[in-house]
């Protein structure tokens, strides 16, 4: 993958060290390791991303913070990565994974009425708790190793390519310089 296209959607280094739920972190946000953008650090960033997306904690920002701090992986596009579960996309990612886990566990697929308190809340989880939370470290694990994958594929694929326009450059020069030259 080239850099500038990934370095387009980060977000600033200086506004991601103060954040206010990273300043927990302290003095390891100014690892140059984490801001650093070549072919481990995005595949690692891609895979602790995508992982926490689909854990179904709050704040998952801080635990892909946390490890990507821990392997040394791009710190920006680790955290930027879990918001592909946002308000939006929650309900139809997490019941998927609920269904996931319920196949996994051979549970019965309880049906769920949503309704926003907090006695729904806790009664709901008491139910589905487990096969949710074994749906969802399958799919994220999945998706995290799937994600990894494709990035290291395209950051190769792209590394390739430049190679190979680069040769075609450097012939071209070669032929343009020998057709210039005066025979002797």
């Amino acid at each position: 993958m080239p850099r500038k296209f990934i370095r387009r959607y980060l977000p600033d280094h200086h506004r991601v060290r103060s954040h206010k739920h990273l300043r927990i972190f302290g003095e390891r946000l100014h690892d140059p390791n984490l801001w650093h953008l070549n072919r481990r650090s995005a595949t690692g960033a891609f895979a602790v991303g995508l992982f926490f997306a689909f854990v179904p904690v709050p704040l998952q920002m801080i635990f892909a913070a946390a490890a990507a701090i821990l392997l040394r992986v791009n710190l920006p596009l680790s955290v930027a990565l879990v918001w592909i579960t946002n308000p939006l996309t929650i309900p139809p990612i997490f019941y998927f994974c609920y269904k996931v886990g319920t196949w996994l566990l051979g549970a019965p697929l309880h049906p769920v009425e949503f309704e926003l308190s907090v006695e729904w809340f806790k009664a709901e989880l008491d139910i589905i708790w487990l096969p949710l939370l074994v749906g969802s470290l399958v799919v994220g694990t999945i998706a995290a190793a799937a994600g990894a994958g494709l990035i290291r594929l395209l950051w190769r694929l792209h590394l390739i390519q430049h190679l190979k326009a680069r040769r075609r450059r450097r012939a071209l020069r070669e032929a343009q310089q020998r057709t210039e030259l005066p025979p002797k």
